[in-house]
């Protein structure tokens, strides 16, 4: 009995992890790609986050947040993604460490299906996954920790 108890607890403390290791302002900078993404510091079991991507003169965003998928303490966390205004999806947390957390979301013919968010020490890399067309599909982001609204260093003509 104590043994079940002992795995129910180890369960739900992966399914809330604590990631504050997370938090802060983080940047990409690459040729013609400038990503930012901010995430708070976790308060009563919500983290908020903001992502702006600016590509080829256009630009996008994403606002999400990281909570509890019901109310209660014991109910798992989740992340939920907003990308541009869109519809809300769900991506509970199905696995967690020290500095490493896996969301994935139910329905198997959306894109993405699986977040991944590791932290390297000033590195946060993410990545989604899943099929798209019948494919399967990995985007890499490896933001580097930055100053709040900092931006990337213009082109130099070469």
């Amino acid at each position: 009995m104590l043994t079940v108890l002992m795995m129910t607890a180890a369960l739900q403390a992966e399914l809330r992890p604590d990631l504050g290791w997370m938090s802060g302002a983080w940047r990409l900078c690459e040729p013609g790609r400038e990503v930012s993404e901010v995430w708070t510091e976790p308060r009563l079991s919500l983290m908020l986050g903001v992502n702006v991507t600016l590509r080829d003169g256009r630009i996008g965003y994403e606002q999400s947040r990281i909570a509890p998928t019901a109310p209660g303490p014991d109910a798992p966390y989740a992340y939920f993604a907003q990308p541009e205004g869109l519809p809300v999806t769900i991506f509970p947390v199905v696995a967690s460490g020290p500095s490493r957390v896996v969301f994935e979301q139910a329905a198997d013919d959306d894109f993405p299906k699986r977040l991944v968010y590791e932290r390297d020490g000033e590195t946060l890399n993410a990545r989604i996954e899943g099929v798209m067309d019948g494919q399967e599909r990995i985007i890499r982001w490896r933001f580097h920790k930055a100053e709040l609204n900092a931006r990337c260093p213009a082109p130099t003509a070469g």
